[in-house]
């Protein structure tokens, strides 16, 4: 992307005398969305976006400048910038690059800039006509298509040469169907590190049909009750609760300012020998999945509870360094104008022998957590909140009927704790996390979980 005597020169203006280190990353982006609504194109976006930026770190302090020209003289006075905080006026020599390579993460077979917008639009079409022929009771259909091909560059004085070539593909579908008075939504957004061949897996017909199923299964929703249930959790969408109650916490910035409910608890038990979690970037078409992170580390697999036990955290280059920790190759940004931060990628449950209709059979009373919406967690706490977008009773071991306003209230290392059986019916759910004003992909993976016991928020009188 930048001819290596120049990636010398800015790595050069960049390092004052007495710096850590300098790094310089490279971003090339191009992105098409398009949106349906009420069966009519709403919206086509395309876009390209190429810039670069520059971190300078002295210290415990780290400077950051960045450009969207990636000429000589533009990239050079970036540079400027970003050492402009050191008083020193000459500059160091960048020591020799030396090339990493991450796996292999994703294998596009139907590069989206090979796709015509015909197609592509189509899709749409074929999703909104699906999700209409679900009944009379559907209202409306908002179906929408992205995909994202991402180039990038990391050099720093370090040594660390690497680049990475990501392309992401999502299809999202949003049914809202009402009744009487009542209204309820359904939503499926299957997404992958790949080409267009996502819409022969999960075909534009499956997604709306289940995001309508959703919608008109929920709108015979009871309120729900309140109190302490076993809960099931089911497979794919249950893994966002292992990763707001339990993966934020083991992001080790947070661990380094001793505000997680984790912290100095290395080697401690949390949960049965039923536990194991991983957050792995290496699996092949995740979507949270890449070969180098945005600090150029090579994507990795690491291990953060193993059956129970707290082992491991994640990091990036600046915490692993205050722990002193080895990278584990979690440092990530939203584009070349943010700094790194420590973020999760694909973070899983592992996979246990349970029988999941056995799990479900062996409780009384109980709620099934079908997907949630969304909620909210203190890593300091490990405290949290989580609302249920699909929920059903269960009663004398047999899911019976949907409930809604039911919210999950409980703390981190409580459910882990609470995790008495998990299933092999592994699968994995796409989602978008925010932190620090900043979104990158993940995914959280599980099989069907049961909890022996957690408090359940209802509005049943």
């Amino acid at each position: 992307m930048l001819d290596d005597s120049l990636i010398r020169k800015v790595l050069s203006k960049a390092t004052p005398p007495g710096a850590a280190f300098a790094e310089l990353f490279v971003e090339e982006r191009t992105s098409n969305v398009y949106a349906l609504e009420d069966s009519r194109v709403e919206d086509v976006n395309s876009g390209r976006e190429l810039g670069a930026g520059v971190r300078v770190v002295v210290g415990n302090r780290a400077s950051y400048a960045y450009t969207n020209v990636l000429s000589e003289a533009a990239l050079l006075e970036t540079a400027e910038a970003a050492r402009a905080g050191s008083a020193a006026a000459e500059t160091s020599p960048a020591v020799d690059l030396r090339r990493l390579e991450g796996p292999v993460t994703s294998v596009v077979q139907r590069p989206p800039d090979e796709i015509d917008a015909e197609e592509k639009v189509g899709a749409l079409r074929r999703a909104d006509e699906a999700a209409r022929l679900a009944g009379d009771k559907v209202r409306q259909v908002l179906v929408s298509y992205a995909d994202v091909r991402q180039r990038i560059l990391v050099a720093g004085t370090d040594g660390r040469f690497a680049e990475d070539d990501r392309t992401r593909v999502r299809l999202a579908v949003r049914v809202v169907a009402a009744e009487g008075g009542e209204i309820a939504t359904g939503f499926e957004a299957p997404g992958h590190s790949g080409g267009f061949e996502l819409l022969d897996r999960h075909t534009p017909e499956e997604v709306a049909g289940e995001a309508a199923r959703k919608a008109l299964m929920m709108l015979t929703a009871r309120p729900s009750p309140a109190g302490e249930f076993p809960v099931v959790l089911a497979p794919g969408t249950g893994g966002v609760l292992i990763h707001e109650a339990c993966g934020h916490g083991l992001e080790a910035d947070t661990l380094a300012k001793n505000a997680s409910v984790y912290a100095g608890k290395h080697g401690d038990r949390f949960g049965s020998d039923k536990v194991t979690i991983v957050d792995d970037a290496t699996q092949v078409g995740s979507w949270g999945s890449f070969g180098i992170d945005d600090e150029g580390t090579p994507a990795q697999r690491t291990v953060l509870f193993h059956e129970g036990i707290l082992v491991g955290h994640i990091n990036d280059l600046k915490s692993a360094a205050r722990l002193g920790a080895e990278a584990t190759g979690n440092g990530r940004r939203q584009s070349y104008a943010h700094l790194p931060i420590v973020r999760m990628t694909n973070t899983d449950l592992v996979a246990g022998n349970d029988d999941p209709k056995e799990i479900v059979a062996s409780i009384k009373r109980g709620v099934y957590a079908a997907s949630f919406a969304g909620g909210e967690v203190n890593p300091a706490t490990g405290k949290f909140v989580f609302g249920m977008a699909e929920a059903y009773m269960i009663e004398n071991g047999k899911v019976t009927f949907p409930i809604k306003g039911a919210t999950l209230i409980g703390d981190g290392p409580g459910v882990l704790a609470a995790i008495e059986a998990v299933g092999p019916d592994f699968e994995r759910n796409e989602g978008v996390c925010g932190k620090d004003g900043q979104h990158a992909p993940v995914t959280n993976g599980m099989s069907t979980v049961l909890l022996s016991r957690i408090t359940v928020g209802g509005t049943e009188t």
